[in-house]
């Protein structure tokens, strides 16, 4: 596969797979303002399993992907970002009030805990050219979630800047992410099945919509 065959199937399968505009109740009602505060507390405490859970896949599917370096580059730098990502959670916890002890007695919900079942499901079981293209497609939607949220913690709800961390890293372009993927996209070649790439991708968006959906629920 060429370096320009590889950039239109990863264009073609974003757009394919892009969440409709509408269909986050969620974000909205933060960048308004209007949900509450426990919501975003919420937010982060399922973020900190999630987070932990995701890091875990990715560094399978880096192992799972050996014979194919760019992909388990790929996957590798996304356990390091998941890593980094969790060093951010503790400010956002405290920014919503919420101590280690707190974080520890809570249980996590089934809407909000499928996407990572999900991923830990493709780290056994998917192609990861494959997965690759599902999780890229998937990554513009959360970050464009995460730059709403943070932006709505400022100047809405008072959050400080090291609350934000954790969204501001989340929101930030990738160029080099992008890179790798498109050279993993390249590798991959003949093993990409896009049937295969463009379900996982669907239920990706899917059950993100889900983790959405629930914190509606708690937004009030």
């Amino acid at each position: 596969m060429t370096e320009q065959q590889a950039r239109d199937v990863l264009d073609t399968t974003a757009g394919a797979l892009a969440p409709r505009p509408d269909a986050n109740r969620f974000v909205p009602a933060v960048a308004a303002g209007t949900a509450a505060r426990a919501a975003i507390g919420t937010l982060a405490l399922e973020q900190r399993h999630i987070v932990a859970a995701d890091r875990r896949s990715f560094l399978h599917l880096a192992q799972r992907a050996a014979g194919q370096p760019r992909c388990a580059e790929f996957f590798g730098t996304l356990a390091e970002g998941e890593t980094l990502a969790l060093e951010r959670l503790g400010a956002l916890l405290t920014g919503c009030g919420l101590d280690e002890v707190a974080a520890g007695a809570y249980e996590p919900q089934a809407g909000c805990q499928a996407y990572p079942a999900y991923v830990a499901w493709l780290a056994l079981n998917g192609e990861p050219a494959d997965v690759v293209l599902a999780l890229t497609a998937n990554f513009a939607a959360w970050g464009g979630c995460c730059a709403a949220i943070a932006e709505a913690l400022r100047t809405r709800y008072g959050f400080t800047d090291e609350a934000c961390g954790f969204f501001d890293f989340f929101a930030l372009p990738a160029p080099a992410l992008r890179a790798q993927a498109l050279a993993a996209v390249q590798e991959g070649g003949g093993r990409i099945s896009l049937p295969a790439a463009h379900r996982y991708g669907r239920l990706l968006q899917t059950y993100e919509l889900m983790f959405w959906d629930t914190l509606a629920v708690a937004a009030g």
